[in-house]
């Protein structure tokens, strides 16, 4: 059972999940290449837009699941959009509408790959495509994996509190406090997890340096190189769309 499974639930055949892992990291790479180089609005709403399109391949046609998975994402962009505009010495609305669209164009393909892809399959690509070190791509795995049992143990911890009669109540500083002590609880419980955890891999071979094989096995199609084409013809025609209109304002110039 994946992270995905544990956490938000198991992970769908769906038809971006077709697409193999690191097709989908350099897609992604291409994404991010094009917003950081620009500082226009025209460029991230239309990458946005066509992320958006994707929502329907990675399974994400429900508002509540869309919603679970993308809130952190949409209040960071919205801070970042206010905060520039309210600090800014030309105050442009449009600037942190630009701004916000870039930080959710960059987080969004993350949640597209998170939501259609199982961990293991990742794995499995980098270590044999990009050859990554399997030490530390499944090491990232495992850790991923576990990373759910946070959640969990911190359930656990607020009951076991309130059990006790361990409250704050309304008093936020209160809150605050408890809070870091829960904090310290995991994170002590997270070290002495990590610790076997790596045990156990060096046990199971991981740190001899000898190459492994892999069972599963990973294959590029022809619809990954398309999918990575489709993906910079679009991010070509968002920067010709600003061009055209005007706003193009590469980080580069000036």
């Amino acid at each position: 059972m994946s992270t995905a499974t544990l956490a938000l639930g198991p992970i769908a055949d769906v038809s971006l999940s077709r697409i193999n892992p690191v097709a989908q990291l350099t897609a992604m790479a291409v994404v991010t290449l094009v917003l950081l180089t620009s500082l226009d609005v025209v460029t991230p709403a239309v990458v946005v837009a066509a992320e958006l399109c994707l929502l329907p391949a990675a399974g994400l046609t429900r508002p509540h699941d869309l919603w679970r998975r993308t809130w952190p994402l949409l209040l960071g962009a919205g801070s970042v959009g206010v905060v520039n505009v309210l600090l800014a010495r030309d105050a442009d609305p449009l600037t942190g509408v630009g701004l916000a669209l870039r930080v959710i164009g960059l987080a969004l393909p993350g949640v597209l790959l998170v939501a259609s892809t199982d961990p293991v399959r990742l794995a499995d690509a980098l270590t044999i495509h990009w050859r990554v070190s399997t030490r530390f791509a499944y090491g990232a795995l495992a850790a991923l994996r576990l990373a759910p049992l946070l959640v969990a143990e911190f359930e656990a911890v607020r009951l076991a509190r309130r059990t006790r009669g361990v409250e704050a109540g309304r008093n936020p500083v209160a809150r605050v406090r408890l809070l870091g002590g829960v904090t310290f609880t995991l994170l002590v419980g997270a070290v002495r997890r990590g610790s076997r955890l790596a045990t156990a891999m060096d046990a199971r071979g991981f740190d001899s340096g000898i190459p492994r094989s892999n069972a599963r096995g990973s294959q590029l199609h022809r619809r990954d190189a398309w999918f990575v084409v489709g993906t910079a013809a679009i991010c070509a025609a968002a920067v010709t769309l600003s061009v055209l209109t005007g706003h193009w304002s590469p980080i580069f110039v000036g």
